[in-house]
């Protein structure tokens, strides 16, 4: 979920782009999955004696109004960071406005880039991260891309040995699947920054944001009600930040990296950082953009992926299960990309 129009920032809705797509008829498309080449990888992680398995998917989104619009979505994979056979990245990068796709190539680039760079980052991995975030924010600033009404979220998971931390802004997801008994359960490893969360929805009210949805904004319910339910049930119409004296940018999310403009509301390029201690109850992970999210819950998503042996099948089940709900819910889809790593021969032993 991202900005206004789908995910482009860079105009006002008038009253017909609100939510009346939703539940209207069909129209015809083409649904080109597109596979990437890396199909399918192992790389090993040998100071814990485990590997990693993963497959990527990414598909266009579907847009009637044009048809040859580019996938605003990239992903970026990098193993032995730093020459470490222990250290690797999987990041998904979903851009939105006018210059979304050269936004999140950018982001995609830079921050994997910076990242490595640092000599720090096995030491303090943490403001390692941060650092690299608000280095590449500040770099795509000063770029030749014009991203005032532009940008970028970011979803990233760096394995160190049998640590994850995993960094994220806006509202793609990551998620991993852990076995529980019988059950595989999903844990959700970043939270989505919208104004749906109290905390994120108070810190952009102090910079200064309308926090409205587009109703409101519209005239069409009251701007006094600052409640908007839940995400799931409110989708459709979600709480956007506006500047106080305009109609726009119009954002769903609250942290992205670009977007000028609303950087002076709030939204921030800080990430949100989790460690997770990898067990051998661990069993894959899941890196995706909201095109993934938007209809899926992590559990559904889990419980797919679970089903399959090969990954490069589960990958491409959700992505085309993402697609159709998509379309039996509006008349379009998202740019849907996913990553799958599956975490194989896990112990709790380390190699010396």
């Amino acid at each position: 979920m991202g900005c206004v129009h789908g995910k482009c920032c860079s105009k006002y809705p008038s009253s017909s782009d609100g939510d009346s797509g939703r539940h209207r008829e069909r129209r015809p498309h083409i649904n080109k999955h597109l596979l990437t080449q890396r199909s399918l990888e192992i790389v090993p992680v040998p100071s814990h004696n485990f590997t990693l398995q993963y497959s990527i998917f990414t598909q266009n989104g579907y847009y009637p109004d044009t048809l040859e619009r580019e996938n605003q979505d990239s992903f970026c994979i990098k193993t032995q960071i730093q020459g470490n056979p222990n250290v690797h990245f999987f990041g998904v990068f979903d851009g939105h406005g006018q210059y979304g796709a050269q936004c999140s190539n950018f982001v995609k680039d830079r921050l994997v880039e910076i990242l490595s760079s640092d000599s720090t980052l096995l030491d303090d991995p943490l403001k390692a991260y941060t650092d690299a975030f608000l280095a590449t924010n500040s770099e795509l600033h000063d770029s030749e891309i014009d991203d005032t009404m532009s940008g970028t979220t970011a979803i990233t998971v760096l394995v160190v040995g049998d640590t994850l931390y995993v960094a994220n802004v806006g509202d793609s997801r990551a998620v991993i699947a852990v076995k529980d008994g019988n059950q595989i359960l999903a844990e959700d490893l970043s939270h989505d920054q919208t104004p749906f969360r109290e905390d994120e929805y108070e810190r952009v009210k102090r910079c200064g944001a309308r926090v409205l949805s587009v109703d409101q904004v519209e005239g069409l319910k009251d701007p006094n009600i600052q409640n908007w339910g839940d995400e799931e049930s409110q989708g459709g119409d979600p709480p956007r930040l506006w500047v106080p004296n305009g109609m726009y940018p119009g954002t769903a999310f609250t942290r992205s990296v670009g977007d000028s403009t609303a950087e002076k509301i709030g939204v921030i390029a800080i990430p949100e950082i989790s460690v997770v201690q990898l067990t051998p109850n661990h069993l894959f992970f899941v890196v995706a953009s909201d095109g993934v999210f938007e209809f899926l819950p992590s559990q559904t998503v889990v419980n797919m992926a679970a089903g399959y042996l090969d990954i490069r099948d589960a990958c491409a089940a959700i992505a085309g299960e993402s697609y159709k709900l998509w379309l039996d819910h509006e008349n379009r889809t998202d740019d849907i990309t996913i990553i799958i790593v599956q975490l194989k021969g896990l112990s709790n032993v380390c190699i010396i």
